[in-house]
This record gives structure tokens, sequence and C-alpha cells, in this order.
């Protein structure tokens, strides 16, 4: 399993649009073979801040995500609306073990 995170702030004025736009892209990534969880969180105390749990299954599947139509209808409905540039991270899981998933 590979478990990115996906960092974002975006516009004040823009925290609706953002939300429409990635879950749309999330109910169609959940749906590709090669991810297992796709999850889109909102700081409380801050409703500009998200941060986007995606699971893969492979390494390959990061790659495969990137190739597909919703991913970029998201990339270029979602990029004008940011307040900075979005940051990633990248962890694997220790617990549960791929038998847990």
């Amino acid at each position: 399993m590979l478990i990115v995170h996906v960092q974002v702030r975006v516009k004040p004025e823009c925290i609706d649009a953002f939300k429409q736009a990635t879950i749309e892209n999330a109910r169609h990534s959940i749906k590709e073979p090669g991810i297992a969880r796709f999850d889109v969180i909102q700081q409380k105390d801050d409703p500009t801040r998200f941060v986007l749990v995606e699971v893969y299954r492979t390494a390959e599947a990061t790659a495969a995500h990137k190739e597909t139509p919703h991913y970029a209808a998201w990339r270029d409905r979602a990029e004008p609306l940011l307040a900075e540039p979005r940051s990633r991270v990248q962890y694997a899981n220790v617990y549960p073990g791929e038998e847990g998933w």
C-alpha cells in the first residue's frame, strides 16, 4: 500500500467550488482498481485547508490515476481555485498490513 496525503489551501471564495470538483474526482477515483481509499477532509479551524488522503494498492496505481480523464478534469478545475501550490507526502502503511486491506 502507498498512502498519499495531498495538502491543499484554496482561496476563501472558492471553497464550495473546490469541494464540488474534488468530490466529483473522488467519486470516480474510488472506482479505479488500484485505489483502496480516497478521502477528502477539510480542516475544522481553517476551512480553506484540505487534505486528500489517497490509498493506492501499488505504486504504479498512482501513475495510472494521473492518466484518468477525471483526474485531468479535476486538475484543470481545481488549479485556479488554489491559494498556493498543493503539496504531497507519501507514506507506507505499518498497520494493518496487506492482509488488513
